[in-house]
This record gives structure tokens, C-alpha cells and sequence, in this order.
């Protein structure tokens, strides 16, 4: 099977398509992959990472206020679909499948117009411009959350099918105390507090000060805090002396995130696609900070459902601090009965086979089409 893959500018839009790549050939190890991406996005790195051939289409995004940009971004939006139609010849894909970004839309309009077969993938609970705009015309509308069917005109959700998010599954499950073991942690509680592979600011500080302010009078908790590997020796001069307390362990990355999140019994993060994902398969309460720099604000919007569902705590950037973080870890912490609420309403959102499910129907539609 000849397969083109599109998603780009963020990792939130690239590591699914890769996931999903990496499913499709691991069931059909002859298939032929090719991404389509832009030409400054993170796909020119992480694609080429991942193995897979990389072409480009020149388009940009839409600016939310008036700019002269808008219409250059017009003008691509235009030219592009004719650009992605000649790839398409050129390669002659059996299926297209794009995980939005502005760069999935040239090409999955025009494999549409060309019949291929062509799905798009939605991590996030509001879908985003692109897949808004495709759902005329695509076979499959895959959604992680089912808030995201609400955002799709009513005559195209017959297209919509909740596979959950594809993502790089763990080679191990690890019960809390075996992942306790495993990291050798002694501490009554343990407390895992990351932003994301570059850091976050606001929760930088806010750990920095935590450490200081309340950790050492709380000696039954463990914080392990990763500041991202831009940030780390900035951060470290943040924690001061406390950096070498035996309850704080600031790390620049995790590279076991599975039994770290095993073995955590609260998670204090930001609220992507991908990382509401992973608490929800990992069953961990979590506070969720959502970055304010996210387009259409949908890092809040993915937090909001859980929390609405009692399946997370949510705290707005700009009401996150050492105090905020400290009242509502206390809370989890100390009312067991509370924290397995939590535990137990995030776990009802995991979609653990979501690479096999997508999967399963990319084949099926690829073959109702020969």
C-alpha cells in the first residue's frame, strides 16, 4: 500500500502522523510512506528522524487579525492544491491521510478531488481550521475526544469516527508500585511535574518556588520536575539550595515518561493533545496548566472537557503559582477518595488500541475504493 502522510508545524500534528505511519508498517511492512510538510515546520526534523521520505508545499497559516499576510496565505491556499495534486501523481498513493495543520489541507482537498480515498485525524476537543474545512470532502473524520463531533457541521458527522489518539505506545505496563520500585523512590507520595519537551515558564517558577516554600517541611513527598533542556540550568539556579534536597529531582528531560507516570500519584503538566492522552491511558490525576499560546486557546479546551467530567483539576496560566500548585496537589493528595475519582474519570477516556482501530479502518476504506 502507497501511503501519503500530512501534518505539520507542531509535534501535536506530527507525532500522530508519524504513530500512524509507524502502525501501517508495522502491519504492512511493504507499504511506502511518504510525508508531506512545509518547509519550516518541526516535520523537517522529526519526519527524517522517524525514517520516512519528506516532500514540501509552500502555505502558511491564516492570521486571526487583519494583516496583509492573509492574503498570501489565500493565494498559497490556491496555488498549493495544485502543487499537492501534482505530488499526488507523482506518487500515486493509495490513501492520504492528514493530522491537521494549515499543510494537510492542499493535499487532502485535492486526493479528494482526485478520488482517492482520504482521512484526517483530530487530536484536539475543537477541531482546527483545516479539518473544519476538509469535512466535505473526506471519507474518515478520526476524533480522540467526543466534544470534537460537536464542532462539525451536522450533515458530515456521519463521517466521524472516535479511534482516541494514535501515539508511541509503552513496551511496558507498570503497576504504581512496581514503578515505584523500578525509580527507587522512598517518599510517601510522588509528584511529577513536566511542560512539555521545551519547558514552560510559568510552571518552571512555580515548581522552583514549591521547592523552596513548601518541600521542606513536606519530607513524605517526592517532586520530580523536568524544565526542559532550553530552560535546565536556568531553572537550577531557580531552586537554589534546595535543588539538593533529597525530595527534589529537577531533570532537563524524561526519556521514561511510562514509569514515570506510573508511579506518580499526582501530574501537574500542560494540557496538549497528546499529553491528555497519556495521563488518560497512564489513569493518573493531573492538574492541567494549558499554555495561553496555543491557537484557538485548545490546550484549554482539551482540559476543560476533562475537568468538566471530573476527571482533572484546571488551573488558567495566569492563576498558576507555587501557592496554586501546593493547594491543589494537598488536596489530591490527602483525600485518597478524591484522587481516585479523578484516577478512575480520566481512565473512562482512554482509547489504548486508537493506532490499531485507525488502523484497521485506513485499510478498509483504501480497499472499498480499488
Amino acid at each position: 500500500m502507497k501511503v501519503m502522510m500530512t501534518g505539520g508545524g507542531t509535534g501535536g500534528h506530527i507525532n500522530p502522523a508519524i504513530a500512524i505511519a509507524d502502525t501501517i508498517k508495522k502491519y504492512d511492512k511493504d507499504s511506502k510512506i511518504t510525508f508531506v510538510g512545509t518547509y519550516k515546520g518541526m516535520e523537517n526534523r522529526l519526519v527524517p528522524r522517524a525514517g520516512y521520505p519528506l516532500e514540501h508545499i509552500e502555505i502558511q497559516g491564516l492570521k486571526r487579525s487583519l494583516s496583509l499576510s492573509n492574503i498570501k496565505t489565500a493565494y498559497l491556499t490556491l496555488t498549493s492544491v495544485h502543487r499537492a495534486k501534482k505530488l499526488l501523481k507523482k506518487y500515486k498513493p493509495d490513501l492520504v491521510v492528514g493530522t491537521g495543520g494549515y499543510v494537510c489541507y492542499p493535499l487532502c482537498r485535492a486526493a479528494a478531488a482526485l478520488k482517492i480515498p482520504t482521512a484526517v485525524h483530530e487530536s484536539n476537543a475543537v477541531p482546527g481550521l483545516a479539518v473544519r474545512m476538509l469535512s466535505p470532502y473526506v471519507d474518515v473524520i478520526f476524533t480522540n475526544f467526543d466534544a470534537a463531533a460537536e464542532h462539525i457541521k451536522p450533515k458530515f458527522r456521519n463521517k466521524i469516527i472516535k479511534v482516541g489518539n494514535p501515539g508511541k505506545r509503552a513496551d511496558e505496563n507498570y503497576t504504581r508500585e512496581e514503578a515505584r520500585q523500578k525509580l527507587g523512590i522512598k517518599q510517601r507520595f510522588s509528584v511529577l511535574v513536566y511542560g512539555g519537551s521545551l519547558g514552560a515558564d510559568t510552571i518552571n517558577h512555580a515548581a522552583a518556588d514549591f521547592a523552596k516554600k513548601y518541600l521542606p517541611k513536606r519530607k513524605d513527598i517526592l517532586m520530580t520536575h523536568a524544565a526542559g533542556a532550553a530552560n535546565y540550568e536556568e531553572v537550577k539556579e531557580m531552586y537554589g539550595d534546595s535543588i539538593d534536597a533529597e525530595n527534589v529531582e529537577l531533570l532537563d528531560y524524561i526519556y521514561d515518561m511510562p514509569v514515570r507516570q506510573a508511579a506518580a500519584d499526582v501530574i501537574i503538566c500542560r494540557s496538549g493533545a497528546m499529553t491528555t492522552s497519556e495521563i488518560a491511558e497512564a489513569g493518573r490525576a493531573a492538574v492541567f496548566v494549558p499554555s495561553p499560546n496555543v491557537t484557538d486557546d485548545q490546550q484549554y479546551k482539551n482540559a476543560k472537557v476533562l475537568s468538566d467530567k471530573e476527571a482533572a483539576v484546571l488551573i488558567r496560566d495566569a492563576d498558576f503559582s507555587a501557592d496554586a500548585m501546593y493547594e491543589a496537589a494537598d488536596k489530591l493528595l490527602s483525600d485518597k477518595l478524591y484522587r481516585e475519582k479523578l484516577e478512575k474519570n480520566v481512565s473512562s477516556f482512554a482509547v489504548p488500541d486508537a493506532n490499531e482501530r485507525i488502523y484497521r479502518e485506513l485499510k478498509r476504506i483504501a480497499e472499498a475504493k480499488k
